[in-house]
């Protein structure tokens, strides 16, 4: 028998990330992604769920319980469930960085409660059986870089405050590993983050393959860089030492887990920051062993699966809108989903 877990889901969020108005392409609707996720199949095995943007225009962070019913709705109807849900806690979203004055670290609290509240919801309905409520610190290097010491303990006791709220509702907070945001960009800021705060059983960490290959480059932070500046990709010996380092810092916190390719660039689009180019699983330029590098975030020291992590979830933030209306992007990408449970997965 095939492995039954982690369950497969599919991002919702590019359909919105870098795209709509100022932006090369039209925003896709939720609907659309649902249907697109759904329709995916191979050899039998199609996707088990989605994780959602809760931002407005796909779920409105202020839904009602009305508003959230017809979601699980219209998500089951498609044969899916829901996973993880991206807080929106950024400034035009409604919030305010991690790090910023008083009022708007009382926003990112804020939506950070909105989202917990949703998130319970949808667990309630029964649509919703695994999942994080993911967040980042919503400023940049930039403006991190002001005052790096005094900024990293803002986002801590405000992240601090956060899971306060996250444990009202019986949720988990993920902090997102990006090179983008400030405080959060170099595995070695994400560490002190979240050692700082220190409540492991509310507060994780989100590793994303194409982030976090960005991570071993020290691309926002050379200081951090685990291997030479002028490395040579063929040297997969050193490759599997660095990335191995690298996972087995940040492992120990890691709740949820994005599968990616990256060609080793970076990418922004519309509102959205340069961060690690999210490539299709079979991109030629494409710098990872999917399986291999997934299972140095799935399984332990010992090698065992660490079974923390529920489902897995693929990203494609900013591809085009075109190739994310070819089914065949969804079949190769679910394809090389089923390869990380197949290798890493287990039975239930």
């Amino acid at each position: 028998m095939s492995n039954t877990f982690p369950k497969l889901h599919n991002a919702t969020w590019p359909g919105v990330v870098g795209k709509g108005p100022g932006t090369p392409e039209p925003i896709i609707d939720l609907q659309t992604m649902i249907d697109l996720t759904a329709a995916a199949e191979v050899n039998g095995v199609k996707f088990d769920g989605i994780d959602l943007f809760a931002c407005a225009p796909h779920v409105d962070i202020d839904s009602t319980d009305e508003d959230l019913a017809r979601l699980a709705d219209k998500v089951s109807a498609r044969g899916l469930e829901i996973g993880s849900l991206v807080a929106p806690v950024w400034g035009p979203a409604g919030g305010g960085s991690a790090f910023g004055d008083a009022a708007e670290r009382g926003r990112f609290i804020e939506q950070v409660r909105k989202a917990c509240r949703m998130g319970k919801t949808l667990r309630d309905l029964g649509v919703r059986p695994s999942g994080v409520i993911r967040i980042d610190s919503s400023g940049s290097t930039a403006d991190w870089a002001r005052d790096p010491s005094g900024n990293t303990q803002k986002i801590i006791e405000t992240f601090s405050q956060a899971c306060d709220v996250a444990e009202e509702y019986g949720e988990w907070l993920a902090a997102e590993g990006e090179i983008c945001w400030g405080g959060m960009h170099s595995w070695r800021a994400m560490l002190e983050v979240l050692e700082g705060v220190n409540r492991p059983k509310t507060l994780g960490f989100q590793a994303d393959m194409a982030h976090t290959l960005l991570y071993m480059l020290g691309y926002n932070a050379p200081e951090a860089r685990l291997v030479p500046v002028d490395f040579d990709w063929k040297d997969q010996s050193a490759f599997r030492t660095a990335y191995a380092k690298l996972a087995d810092a940040l492992r120990p916190w890691t709740i949820d887990f994005h599968v990616a390719q990256n060609d080793a660039t970076v990418k922004g689009q519309g509102s959205h920051d340069k961060t690690g180019r999210h490539c299709l699983p079979n991109d030629p330029n494409g710098k990872l062993d999917i399986a291999w590098c997934a299972g140095q975030w799935l399984r332990d020291e010992n090698g065992e699966p660490t079974r923390t992590i529920r489902h897995l979830c693929w990203d494609g933030c900013m591809f085009s809108n075109e190739t994310m209306y070819k089914p065949e992007t969804w079949n190769s990408i679910l394809a090389a989903m089923i390869g990380v449970r197949a290798a890493h997965g287990w039975k239930e």
